[in-house]
């Protein structure tokens, strides 16, 4: 895949005043070589329609920034559309850099009015805008996370989502068509049956497997009150799931877990699951496919595991929602206090799982790739602080005091049928996925 590129356009006529255009356009591809390694930057301001033209046969861009450096008609924005179709843009707005009475120096937003009409005739997906200089903290972060959203969605169309086995009955929300998956994420989606794994661990020796027990025995905590026969089929799963992914370059999978790997295999998956998110492969239960992709998203922008699970509870006191799941979060979200505790299913009571409180946070999002009930993809995005507390019930468990209410947040979400599944990203990273989701065509629901 080719290496991500942003480009800057900077558009505009002579008839300014090119002196303070100048120190905009340095300080503009400054602030840009500062937030990306790679940056196509024309050698200098684009100030007509055959230089615009000559610098857009030079670039091939994943994310246009686009700004006025002064006025300039909707023609020079329509060439940008016409050579780059796809590519998202943000449309940047300089500032005055003098109010004195005398020249208007750049007209820099009379600018942006042509080139956001003429981008709104070109495309239905929404479009990314900026106002103020390249000196300034707002346009920094807006740029940064901008370009962070354009990365990811470029990322995705490298990324293979694997679904090992189908939805349980009743959990038809998470279950994924293929083409739908690329056409709308850019993402392959491929398929096995869980019993392909079980076979496979099935087939695997104890000394086989003795480096993956090693492995989990540095990730948790009480491993070894865990039955030996359980110990050692997990040691297998855990083998066989971690060679499949990695020999076909999967970075998500969305894993059935229930009812199979307690009756065909007599250990269940959990575990399993959670060691590959501590890895960095977003690995989800129930076969979500959506909230596979949902975690891998998060754990792109953070370069860190995400926790997957059902909201459980919520104190309209404290003003938080409880996230919980049987026992599949990853090892280093655990609470330092206790560690990645080893136990067994709350409902099977069979082990090894997952069984602690997760670490605090002081920012967080909870996040989800949803659907409309008339079928159309959209995100919700919900911010807050992960609190200090201990495991809530049996599994692992996620306390989140949300910024804005958890009471209308619950009433809300559920009045508007979403699924019932989440994920809680350890960092605020709601403004880079609402840009994606603007770039991806899709609706972003945002508490």
């Amino acid at each position: 895949m080719k290496e991500f590129q942003i480009a800057y356009v900077p558009i505009g006529v002579p008839t300014f005043h090119l002196e303070s255009a100048k120190i905009q356009f340095d300080g503009s591809v400054r602030l840009l070589k500062s937030l990306c390694d790679n940056v196509a930057v024309p050698d200098d301001m684009l100030l007509s329609i055959d230089k615009l033209k000559a610098f857009l046969d030079t670039i091939s861009p994943d994310l246009i920034v686009l700004q006025n450096i002064t006025f300039a008609n909707a023609a020079y924005a329509s060439e940008v559309l016409h050579a780059f179709t796809n590519v998202p843009i943000i449309l940047w707005t300089l500032r005055e850099p003098v109010i004195d009475g005398g020249r208007l120096r750049l007209n820099s937003l009379t600018g942006a009015y042509s080139a956001a009409n003429a981008i709104k005739a070109f495309r239905k997906e929404k479009f990314e805008y900026i106002f103020g200089a390249p000196t300034e903290e707002k346009v920094e972060k807006k740029l940064s996370a901008t370009i962070r959203a354009a990365k990811l969605k470029h990322d995705m169309k490298d990324l293979k989502v694997c679904a090992i086995g189908h939805t349980p009955q009743g959990f038809g929300f998470g279950r994924a068509l293929d083409l739908e998956m690329l056409e709308k994420f850019g993402v392959r989606l491929e398929s096995i049956e869980a019993r392909e794994l079980i076979d496979k661990a099935k087939a695997f020796s104890d000394e086989e497997c003795e480096e993956f027990l090693e492995d989990a025995k540095g990730r948790c905590v009480g491993l070894d009150k865990t039955p030996e026969k359980n110990t050692k089929d997990f040691a297998r799963l855990y083998k066989a799931y971690k060679e499949y992914v990695t020999e076909n370059n999967i970075g998500a999978i969305a894993s059935r877990c229930w009812p199979d790997f307690f009756t065909s295999f007599g250990t269940p998956v959990c575990a399993v699951l959670a060691m590959l998110n501590d890895l960095g492969v977003a690995a989800s239960c129930e076969a979500d496919a959506y909230g596979a992709l949902s975690m891998y998203l998060g754990m792109q922008l953070t370069g860190a595991p995400t926790f997957f699970g059902d909201p459980v509870s919520m104190d309209e006191e404290e003003n938080t929602i409880s996230f919980w799941h049987c026992g599949t979060a990853a090892c280093s979200l655990a609470r330092e206090d206790t560690g990645a505790v080893i136990g067994e299913h709350c409902n099977r009571h069979i082990g090894p799982t997952l069984e602690f409180g997760c670490k605090a946070a002081p920012h967080a999002t909870i996040f989800r790739i949803g659907r409309t009930p008339e079928g159309q993809f959209r995100f919700l995005l919900a911010s807050g602080e992960i609190l200090d507390k201990p495991k809530q019930f049996l599994g692992t468990s996620l306390v989140i005091r949300t910024t804005a209410n958890a009471e209308k947040i619950i009433y809300d979400t559920v009045e508007a049928g979403w699924e019932p599944h989440y994920v809680v990203i350890y960092g605020d990273v709601a403004d880079e996925l609402e840009i994606l989701a603007n770039m991806l065509g899709m609706e972003v629901c945002r508490y």
